[in-house]
């Protein structure tokens, strides 16, 4: 029998995600990172970006926005403030929210509002990355 994972991807909203995979990529605060089967526990903080896992020669790929990744006795547990599977993205939503905030940074702004424009960018584009390398 082979050994695999169970990726769980949790939000404060939701369970996202719960299935037995064979590999986890995820974008760390310190560059990507790789669990296979067996590795060694661990916490790690996670920025925004694509998470991608396969199944069975599948690579499935989750939209994920910052959150912590625990790996302990061949589970990954994913705790994201959003996380949105590929197939769930809406893209008309995913461009409106890029123009918005590309408007929104545009304009003049304080500090704070400028940060929370450029995270809401940075989420769209990868959204829309995500998409397009489905």
């Amino acid at each position: 029998m082979e050994i695999t994972l169970r990726l769980e991807i949790v939000t404060p909203d939701r369970l996202v995600l719960s299935e037995d995979v064979d590999y986890v990529g995820a974008p760390g605060i310190n560059g990507e990172f790789g669990i296979l089967p067996n590795h060694i526990p661990f916490l790690a903080a996670l920025q925004i970006g694509p998470l991608h896992y396969n199944v069975g020669g599948q690579t499935r790929y989750v939209f994920i926005s910052g959150g912590f990744a625990e790996v302990s006795e061949n589970k990954v547990t994913i705790l994201a403030e959003a996380a949105e599977r590929a197939e769930d993205i809406d893209l008309d939503r995913a461009r409106q929210a890029k123009e918005r905030a590309e408007q929104r940074m545009s304009m003049e702004m304080d500090s704070v509002d400028y940060a929370r424009a450029r995270a809401a960018l940075a989420r769209s584009l990868h959204r829309l990355k995500l998409l397009d390398s489905e």
